[in-house]
């Protein structure tokens, strides 16, 4: 069954500098997709309030989530979400994680996104995601028991800046992290997926895996990251291991609309290597 899109241009997850162009990221990519197969969740035009939760934004965090959950159950076929920060994921790994006990997660990323509203050093709720998804977090944001991640079936995938707070989890949880270097052919993240022992993969691309050189418009630029080339090497591997139960591309943050022209060939392939039949 063909894929269906969900765009989600939501900004709030993130504090960066760079945040609002997260809108004109997921505009620009909307604009190449299958307007048929292609759908929208309003994102609240304001920030949103903390709430004394510890994580910025929160209040439009929850109601993106809310909204996302929404369309989410509506929707047929295997789900490609479109960021927006990586908060997008929180709703769509958590509908897939619910399908079934069998669901890997690889979360292809320079950052791990493990933090909690205590550990974090910014309050950014892109960089807590990952970890609310495994169960910790703010109450109203952590999934039901049914639909949370397994640290044995999560694989890190080119992780390059990690907190402290983060680092600790990692080692402490046993989870398994590739660098960019193990990377460079798809036997490390085959060999971790088989590892996990899951028929289900759930693929989240922050774009700021990608080296800054491959694209520009990213909301968290970080040197040494992976090629597209080698990015669509890995999905089509991980594609060919497992059912693609659905995925994330978050994080594109163009500066200008000539910006988002140059750097979208190489996000519409990363497209055509999730989806294609």
């Amino acid at each position: 069954m063909p894929a269906t899109f969900i765009v989600v241009p939501q900004w709030q997850g993130s504090v960066s500098a760079r945040a609002m162009r997260l809108i004109d990221g997921a505009d620009a990519i909307r604009g190449d997709l299958p307007s048929a197969a292609t759908r929208s969740v309003e994102v609240p035009i304001g920030a949103g309030e903390s709430l004394e939760t510890g994580i910025a934004r929160y209040s439009s965090v929850l109601r993106v989530r809310d909204r996302l959950r929404e369309t989410l159950a509506e929707a047929s076929g295997t789900t490609v979400v479109i960021g927006g920060d990586c908060a997008v994921s929180l709703a769509a790994v958590e509908h897939a994680a619910a399908s079934g006990d069998d669901l890997a997660v690889i979360w292809f990323d320079a950052h791990p996104d493990l933090n909690t509203p205590e550990s974090s050093p910014s309050g950014g709720f892109g960089g807590m995601v990952l970890r609310t998804l495994l169960g910790d977090g703010a109450p109203d944001l952590v999934p039901p028991e049914g639909s949370r991640v397994r640290t044995d079936r999560l694989v890190l995938a080119g992780v390059r800046d990690v907190d402290l707070g983060e680092e600790l989890y990692i080692a402490g949880n046993g989870i398994s992290s590739l660098d960019v270097d193990a990377l460079s052919t798809p036997d490390a993240l085959i060999a971790a997926l088989r590892a996990t022992g899951a028929r289900r993969v759930y693929v989240h691309i922050d774009l700021d895996v990608l080296d800054p050189a491959a694209i520009t418009g990213l909301d968290y630029p970080e040197p040494f990251g992976l090629s597209v080339e080698t990015l669509t090497t890995l999905i089509a591997a991980v594609r060919s291991e497992a059912t693609l139960a659905g995925a994330t591309i978050a994080g594109f943050a163009p500066a200008t609309p000539a910006d988002a022209a140059d750097d979208l060939p190489a996000i519409l392939r990363i497209i055509g290597a999730l989806t294609r039949g």
